[in-house]
């Protein structure tokens, strides 16, 4: 149940960390709070928690770092940024680090509280996933939520599977930036071509640079489609 799940937020501002702390216990969630980086790591060993909201300026382990490490013991569990940090290059420097998501401080609690709910609804979808695709030497786990080409493990960001998962699941159909901002971003909350792009790209980084064939493509004023070409 989305109403059971474990949050952990990493945040060292007390104001802050006492107002989500309130609003998201109130609305039924487990959530643990750590003020530094090097607290948040010790309780990231000893549990599983269903998402992870981090502050960037930490003491003792810098948020990225923190990320970084999160990213690399689980691939899978969605991480949201807070920060004070909102130019361009502060984001693409969270999202190389695994972030999912990035809310620029300040920010409404109900913005908050959304992208919560959108990514554990996410995950609950991908749990009910049994099957697996397959394309090409490409393979998809949607139970376990795995990627691998030619056999080589490949860790995807939750952010980088949904876009993929939903690329897969369209077997072959070009699905426009639109569908991918409503289905993968929320049409709620938006995302701008920008960032549609920059992860298209990230996407392209992992499952076909090292590979001689292409499996990712775009149809100019369309949008992007997952078959390998003739």
């Amino acid at each position: 149940m989305e109403s059971m799940a474990k949050l952990l937020l990493v945040e060292d501002e007390p104001k802050l960390g006492k107002a989500i702390r309130k609003d998201l216990s109130e609305h039924g969630y487990a959530l643990e709070w750590a003020y530094d980086g090097r607290i948040a790591e010790s309780l990231i060993r000893g549990s599983k928690y269903d998402l992870v909201l981090l502050d960037i300026n930490l003491p003792h382990i810098n948020g990225l770092e923190l990320c970084r490490r999160i990213r690399s013991a689980d691939a899978d569990v969605p991480i949201i940024m807070l920060t004070a940090l909102g130019g361009l290059e502060d984001k693409m420097e969270a999202f190389r680090s695994g972030a999912d998501d990035y809310l620029v401080k300040p920010f409404h609690l109900t913005e908050l509280l959304a992208r919560v709910k959108v990514f554990l609804k996410r995950s609950q979808v991908d749990r009910n996933y049994d099957d697996k695709f397959q394309v090409a030497d490409l393979e998809i786990d949607f139970a376990h939520k795995t990627v691998s080409r030619a056999g080589q493990p490949m860790t995807l960001s939750a952010r980088e599977f949904a876009l993929l998962a939903l690329l897969a699941r369209s077997r072959g159909r070009v699905v426009s930036k639109q569908e991918i901002a409503e289905k993968v971003w929320d049409m709620d909350l938006g995302a701008s071509t920008n960032t549609i792009e920059v992860y298209i790209n990230f996407l392209r980084n992992k499952i076909d640079k090292p590979f001689e064939q292409k499996l990712i493509h775009t149809k100019p004023g369309f949008g992007y489609f997952l078959k390998p070409l003739e």
